[in-house]
């Protein structure tokens, strides 16, 4: 008997495998077996992974658009940081943050600092997709996607302690303006039900299909552009960099729902139910982000 090569399971394909397909194929051991041992952990995977109305014929079919592993988020980041860190630089450099009006120190005072809170829930909710997902290759991205959310959180803090040089005690009250301001309770309420949501399938289209763009579409685009408006062009272009994640995180949310559309008619039945429980939500969330630039009555 001929000795069996390291990825056996791709023995099959017709073409030579690439690195994407022998680091990301089939490494959750347990999907369609179950777990060696029966553990209560294993009703919850049960309940809310291997019952969810969210199915596929096959969950490897799915591929990230990017091919993304491990070796090619390190470069592919390590170029955007580099971009970044000099241009939190040159900010430093002009001390340009004494000079801002007292209308724009206020906006970001309340949106950098509470946006925080609002990222670390994307963080936590991108790491419970993954953890929870029956593909590996899906597992992959939902991780990385949390990574590149710390990453985006990380930014705004040292932005947010960038202008407390110029604003002594700048974001000092970000908790009350997160937890009691009605331009944040849409998105605050948004990342608590989703926090709570169990099921994976949806926690997924919540998350990626419907909540994540329209927050992104706030930071990424009226954000970005009231920055360059206001005189702070290099912070637009940080949050230009940040929103890149942003791009391929709805590209491989979306080509994974294609996959499983393509495969199962009750799972789209059940997309449109969870995109219609939770557009509203985002719709809130999203108007509430939009009036914190809205300028100030009277």
């Amino acid at each position: 008997m001929s000795p069996r090569r390291t990825y056996w399971h791709l023995e099959g394909s017709e073409r030579v495998p690439t690195e994407y397909d022998i680091a990301t194929s089939r490494i959750l051991y347990y999907a369609g077996r179950g777990f060696e041992v029966d553990l209560p952990l294993s009703d919850w995977y049960r309940t809310y992974q291997a019952d969810s109305p969210f199915q596929c014929a096959d969950w490897e079919r799915f591929r990230d658009p990017r091919a993304t592993t491990y070796a090619r988020y390190v470069a592919i980041q390590a170029g955007q940081e580099s971009v970044v860190d000099a241009l939190f630089e040159s900010i430093e450099r002009a001390d340009a943050d004494r000079s801002q009006s007292a209308a724009w120190l206020a906006a970001l005072e309340q949106i950098v600092p509470p946006a925080r809170y609002l990222f670390h829930g994307l963080q936590m909710a991108a790491c419970y997709v993954g953890q929870m997902a029956p593909s590996g290759r899906i597992a992959i991205c939902a991780a990385f996607q949390a990574a590149d959310e710390m990453r985006r959180l990380q930014r705004f803090a040292y932005r947010m302690a960038q202008l407390r040089r110029a604003v002594p005690g700048f974001g000092d009250g970000a908790r009350q303006v997160w937890e009691d301001h009605p331009a944040w309770q849409g998105a605050r309420e948004a990342i608590e039900r989703l926090l709570a949501t169990w099921d994976w399938g949806e926690a997924f289209v919540a998350l990626d299909l419907v909540l994540k763009p329209q927050i992104d579409r706030f930071f990424g685009g009226a954000f970005a552009r009231a920055a360059a408006a206001a005189g702070e062009p290099l912070w637009a272009e940080i949050l230009a960099s940040l929103d890149q994640d942003g791009a391929w995180h709805r590209e491989w949310a979306d080509a994974l729902l294609s996959t499983v559309e393509a495969t199962s008619r009750d799972s789209r039945a059940a997309v449109e139910g969870w995109r219609r429980r939770w557009g509203s939500l985002a719709g809130g969330a999203a108007k509430g982000l939009e009036s914190l630039l809205a300028p100030p009555r009277g």
